[in-house]
């Protein structure tokens, strides 16, 4: 698949799993799909010795503006788009990334009081309620429930509920379950959806195999996209 226009300049925000398998298709495919790499951000430079060209490693992230991107894929702490979302965003378009799975206790990431809850049994169910309450304290584990809340803006963040398990029979993978009722009917009936999604995943990993070639999946599919100002959701 090329793309016959002017290669889209495309920077990564984030060095870690999915930001290095962005950075190596990127290298290695970019030039042929008519994409270009012009910056790689990491909070920790270090990170990057040896694997990233230097001159494509952005020491500061406010000067992101100097490499003139199209693109800005932001793969790294929520807090990253707190502090300079808006900045990227008068530079490029933004590209969020994230997916959440319900695992074995050592693929969450969690914070604040969640952090400090046990795992008391087989399966424990860590949070229960509006999804509101969950993401501060969950922003690596809990971006399927945010996507869901966006996507139903009639319920939002306080309608949604998120249901936060830790599963010690999930050594290997993530799965995420949607359920999705309706009002009952005249005969007492509801109308409901439910959806299980399992993807495959290393012990003890926040990111699911399969999901690091739906990023780049995502990434090429923005990138067919018109060029414009503005937040691109893949």
């Amino acid at each position: 698949m090329a793309l016959d226009r002017v290669p889209r300049r495309v920077g990564v925000v984030g060095y870690g799993r999915l930001g290095q398998s962005l950075v190596s298709h990127l290298l290695t495919q970019g030039p042929e799909l008519g994409l270009e790499l012009v910056f790689v951000w990491n909070r920790d430079p270090g990170r990057m010795a040896g694997s990233v060209p230097l001159s494509l490693q952005l020491q500061n992230l406010a000067a992101l503006g100097e490499r003139h991107p199209d693109l800005v894929v932001e793969v790294a702490h929520p807090k990253i788009i707190q502090e300079s979302g808006a900045q990227i965003l008068r530079c490029a378009s933004l590209l969020s990334l994230r997916v959440t799975m319900a695992t074995h206790p050592d693929g969450f990431r969690l914070e604040g009081p969640l952090a400090a809850v046990p795992s008391t049994g087989r399966r424990t169910v860590l949070y229960e309620g509006p999804i509101r309450g969950l993401c501060p304290f969950a922003p690596r584990n809990s971006n399927t429930m945010a996507a869901a809340a966006l996507a139903a803006p009639s319920l939002g963040f306080d309608g949604v509920v998120g249901v936060l398990v830790a599963d010690l029979s999930l050594t290997d993978m993530h799965v995420v379950d949607v359920e999705l009722s309706g009002p009952p009917g005249p005969t007492g009936r509801r109308f409901a959806v439910h959806t299980h999604r399992e993807n495959p995943a290393e012990p003890g990993a926040v990111t699911g195999s399969a999901t690091v070639t739906t990023f780049w999946r995502s990434l090429l599919g923005c990138c067919q996209l018109p060029s414009r100002p503005g937040i691109h959701l893949c």
